[in-house]
């Protein structure tokens, strides 16, 4: 096992374990503090931030593993990436051993001031893991399909945490001054704190941001693993094997997952719920999944096409040995 994680950002990794036990903490402190908060027991969020950043770490130290430069400036990113990460920990299981919240929360100047460094230190994050996606993006990996999955998914997660800024706005009843102890929401046409969907928390009565924010950040994990995927299933699958088949597909669903992050935006912005989708929200969701399923279909027929003209890529003139094993481009990032 240490020989497959050698190259890996052991920082990174140290977070990783460390939000993995808070991830325990947390679990334990909803099965024996009942204290609630903001319409959700109070260790909510700590075990959702603490998943999140698990996620969120694992991810960034497995991609700092594939680098073969610019390894010193990934290091030095990821590392500012800890430590943003566990002041925003702290802060957040500090303010639920306060029973305070920790976002939005301008009632008194301390829990102002906190609120004012998380948002510097979510700046902080978001300019390392920048760092990291140019890095990475300039990467020449040898699989084309893990290389646009690493891409498409860096893009899209910073796309999808440049949604929280949304969040920081002030909302009507905080501007005309009828709310003067919270900064922000993330429920759009509705109070925070209201009827809310299982697990997740978000609001089932109105608008929700955090779709957005939750939905953009994971293509960090989801692109690539989808990348993954398709490498492992070239080894059994003839239409996978095609060295052309594999990066186009995972293009296609970058876009449709880009689109997916924008609908579910658009939908919170309109404030309507996740799950209540009037018939113009359900019309865009079904457009956009016609487009995704015509474009990878198209991308199969075509890979099927060179396949029978002997033109499916390098690992076509490789006979038995490219249908029984490794696709010919799966290199480095395979």
């Amino acid at each position: 096992m240490r020989s497959h994680i050698a190259g890996w950002h052991r920082p990174l990794l140290l977070f990783t374990a460390a939000m993995g036990v808070m991830t325990l903490v947390s679990g334990v402190g909803l099965l024996v503090d009942d204290r609630m908060l903001v319409g959700s027991p109070i260790w909510h969020k700590p075990l959702k931030f603490s998943l999140s950043f698990a996620l969120y770490g694992l991810t960034l130290a497995w991609m700092h593993s594939l680098l073969t430069r610019w390894q010193r400036t990934s290091w030095w990113a990821g590392t500012v990436v800890v430590v943003a990460g566990m002041v925003e920990m702290v802060i957040i299981v500090g303010q639920v051993v306060r029973g305070k919240r920790s976002h939005f929360n301008t009632e008194t100047s301390t829990d102002a001031a906190l609120y004012s460094l998380m948002g510097s230190t979510v700046v902080v994050l978001w300019l390392a893991t920048l760092l990291m996606a140019v890095v990475l993006w300039r990467e020449p990996l040898a699989d084309r399909a893990t290389r646009w999955g690493i891409r498409l998914g860096s893009v899209i997660g910073l796309a999808g945490l440049s949604v929280g800024i949304l969040m920081t706005l002030p909302t009507a009843d905080q501007s005309s001054g009828r709310i003067t102890d919270t900064a922000g929401a993330h429920g759009v046409g509705i109070t925070d704190g209201g009827p809310h969907l299982p697990v997740t928390g978000w609001e089932s009565t109105g608008g929700d941001l955090r779709v957005a924010h939750f939905v953009g950040m994971h293509a960090l994990q989801v692109l690539p693993l989808l990348a993954l995927a398709l490498t492992s299933a070239a080894r059994r699958y003839g239409w996978a094997a095609d060295t052309g088949v594999r990066p186009r597909l995972v293009l296609v669903a970058g876009f449709g997952y880009a689109g997916l992050v924008g609908l579910t935006m658009w939908q919170a912005l309109r404030g309507q719920a996740l799950t209540s989708p009037d018939a113009l929200t359900l019309g865009a969701a079904g457009a956009l999944a016609a487009a995704v399923a015509v474009a990878a279909g198209l991308v199969l027929l075509i890979g099927a096409a060179r396949g029978r003209g002997g033109s499916a890529g390098p690992g076509a003139a490789a006979g038995p040995a490219a249908r029984a094993g490794a696709p010919a481009d799966a290199g480095a990032g395979g």
